[in-house]
């Protein structure tokens, strides 16, 4: 047990210093490398778990057009060309669907087959994607760390006051070490680094911090139960081994997977330019 929680501290400084050297020292382009390499991983990572059941998935051809998304926002944004981010995704889409005509005549499943793929184009590519698109907003810098500490903040209160104080199951058929203890830890320790950031990250007034805090907290805590539900449906305890007492990068990721599209929408509707 202390091992293990050893291993995720290690792991998540590591992650973090590395991080922060690319965000804020770095130029765009690696920044965008980064975002590629997760959702790279991440796709590789939920496809081989697919593979392991009897549904059919085009492994290979789901992750090249993963990667191809964000770095069409970094083309965009980044390089001033024309916007062709939903030029690709329809492209995808169209793919997806061309490759089942290749199948064999006996291949059964295709809908679902079809409907995994382009799940996962989104609900990993595109929504990950939202990293590029913050860090050109002014500051942009700045709102992706308050997007990863407030949102890993709840992470680790979740984690931690559930360990030591949880009692109630939160939703037990889905993930039963989850308690609602440690939900409530999960969001309070949100709130408190949305608070803490304003002073030294970003300058949001009180009640957009707070707002933030719990928005984000609670949006967090939903897409880390998402990922759990399909891992409980393959039956699996993570998503990979490739980040030590993490587990696997989409295991790393899933609370960020809902958060960084929902905090853009935030800024640009609700919010002045900084």
């Amino acid at each position: 047990m202390a091992d293990n929680i050893l291993k995720r501290i290690v792991t998540s400084l590591g992650i973090v210093f590395v991080a922060g050297i690319i965000t804020f020292l770095l130029p765009d382009w690696v920044f965008c490398l980064l975002v590629v390499l997760f959702v790279g991983f991440a796709l590789y990572e939920f496809f081989s778990v697919i593979e392991k059941t009897d549904l059919f998935v085009y492994k290979y051809f789901g992750t090249v057009a993963g990667i191809i998304i964000p770095i069409a926002i970094y083309l965009h944004l980044g390089e001033g060309h024309a916007n062709l981010e939903p030029f690709f995704i329809v492209i995808a889409c169209l793919f997806t669907f061309v490759l089942q005509f290749a199948r064999k005549e006996t291949a059964k499943d295709h809908l679902i087959s079809i409907a995994v793929t382009l799940f996962a184009l989104f609900y990993i590519s595109w929504f990950f994607s939202f990293f590029i698109k913050i860090k050109y907003l002014p500051e942009g810098a700045r709102l992706v760390s308050f997007l990863i500490i407030v949102t890993k903040a709840s992470d680790i209160g979740a984690y931690f006051v559930g360990k030591r104080f949880g009692k109630n199951p939160l939703i037990p058929r889905i993930s039963p070490k989850k308690t609602r203890e440690g939900a409530l830890g999960g969001l309070l320790f949100s709130v408190g680094a949305a608070i803490s950031c304003k002073f030294f990250l970003i300058d949001f007034s009180y009640h957009h911090a707070i707002l933030l805090g719990f928005l984000l907290g609670i949006i967090g805590q939903v897409g880390d139960l998402a990922e759990s539900l399909f891992k409980r449906d393959f039956d699996v305890k993570d998503s990979g081994k490739e980040l030590p007492g993490l587990g696997g990068v989409l295991d790393t990721i899933d609370s960020l997977l809902f958060t960084a599209p929902i905090f853009y929408f935030y800024i640009k509707i609700l919010l002045t330019p900084l």
